[in-house]
Parts: C-alpha cells; sequence; structure tokens
C-alpha cells in the first residue's frame, strides 16, 4: 500500500546517499576541515556534556555534528539559555492541527529535548521520547521540510528501524532525538505529524520525563 511505496522511496532515496558518500569519501582530501557550524555544534555539546553522569557517546549527525559525539541527555542543555545571539537557531513548527509556530534553540540543543523544554509554554508542541533517545522507539518522530532533509547525514540502521514502525511515514521523515541544531538549519521548517504510536494511552498528552 501506501506505506509500503514511502518504505521504498526511503530506502531507494538512502541507497543513493551512500553510494555518493562512498564516492566522493573515495576522491576526499585526508582529514578535512569540519564546516564552521558543525565545529561549533560539536564544541558547544561536548563543553555541556564534560562526558559525566548522564551523557551517553551516542551517534547524532545533524547539520555536519561529529559523530560519537558526548551529547546531554534529559533536556538539561536545552533549559539553558543562548550565552550569545550567534547562537540562536530560529525555525518553525508546525504542530499536529496545522498551526505554526517560529520558535527558536540554540547551537548543540537536541530537537526532542528542546520540544520537551518548548512544551512548558506551547503544549501543542509535545514529542514524548519514550526511549530517551537510544533508538528504541518511533515516539520523536518529526517531518522536515525536503532542503533540510537533505543537507543531513543518513540516518543510521537503528534510526530507520524505528522509522519504518513510525505513524504517518514520510519520504522525509526522522526521529527527533537524531537531529542536533546547527546555523546551517536556520529557517528549517519542522513539522508533528498528525498522530504518533506515544507509549501513554489514546488522548493523553506525554509530559517530559
Amino acid at each position: 500500500g501506501e506505506m509500503r511505496l514511502v518504505r521504498t522511496v526511503r530506502a531507494l532515496a538512502n541507497a543513493r546517499r551512500h553510494a555518493k558518500a562512498n564516492a566522493a569519501a573515495a576522491t576526499a582530501v585526508p582529514a578535512p576541515a569540519l564546516r564552521p557550524a558543525a565545529k561549533a555544534a560539536a564544541k558547544a555539546a561536548a563543553k555541556m556534556s564534560g562526558g559525566g553522569a548522564g551523557s551517553v557517546s551516542r551517534r547524532y549527525f545533524l547539520g555536519g555534528m561529529l559523530k560519537g559525539t558526548v551529547v546531554p541527555l534529559h533536556g538539561s542543555r536545552e533549559k539553558q539559555p543562548p550565552s550569545s545571539p550567534e547562537e540562536v537557531v530560529s525555525f518553525s513548527v508546525v504542530d499536529r492541527k496545522g498551526e505554526s509556530f517560529e520558535v527558536q534553540g540554540k547551537i548543540g540543543d537536541n530537537l526532542l529535548y528542546l520540544f520537551h523544554h518548548l512544551q512548558d509554554s506551547s503544549p501543542n508542541l509535545y514529542l514524548e521520547g519514550a526511549c530517551e533517545a537510544s533508538l528504541a522507539c518511533s515516539t520523536c518522530h518529526v517531518i522536515l521540510d525536503q532542503d533540510t532533509y537533505d543537507k543531513l547525514e543518513y540516518p543510521v540502521e537503528e534510526e530507520d528501524d524505528m522509522l519504518d514502525q513510525a505513524a504517518c511515514l514520510t519520504s522525509t521523515s526522522r526521529l527527533g532525538c537524531q537531529i542536533i541544531l546547527s546555523k546551517e538549519l536556520e529557517g528549517m521548517t519542522v513539522t508533528l505529524p498528525p498522530f504518533s504510536k506515544n507509549f501513554y494511552v489514546d488522548g493523553h498528552i506525554p509530559q517530559p520525563h
């Protein structure tokens, strides 16, 4: 049916991106310099986490993020204000009813935990994140605009496996927990699917935990 077609399109698109990346790697100059936005995002996330308790070393990819960067979980970073205007990343969110919001995060923020923080003032902007960013569920499924999706590294296999279980899957779907803000994502549009497979009972709005 329609969902099978979407999954096929996603698989073909990811295969092309793998092939393109492999071809680029074969001709790349060794140890290329990081793009400034990616370098700043990696530095900011590492500074906040310190590699201590409450942090894990995970593979976050968005915006050129360094693989294996230590990123703080549970929203501690996202509650902190930006240290300067240059850190601010502004973008649009379309909620499950189709209403558009202009929101702000900062370089290095995890999109899932930023939504948890935004939910305090805008209850419609909710994502559950039941597995706490461990790639074991699809409850933080979001839909990106095509330009933003094309900027990202392709999702790892574990993320694709979870997206296969997501409701309202599209060709530009990603998991919010795998998205780290950078200046490259300024002006993006993030759309919440009309409904999702939350672990809570139907009709309950999940609260950050």
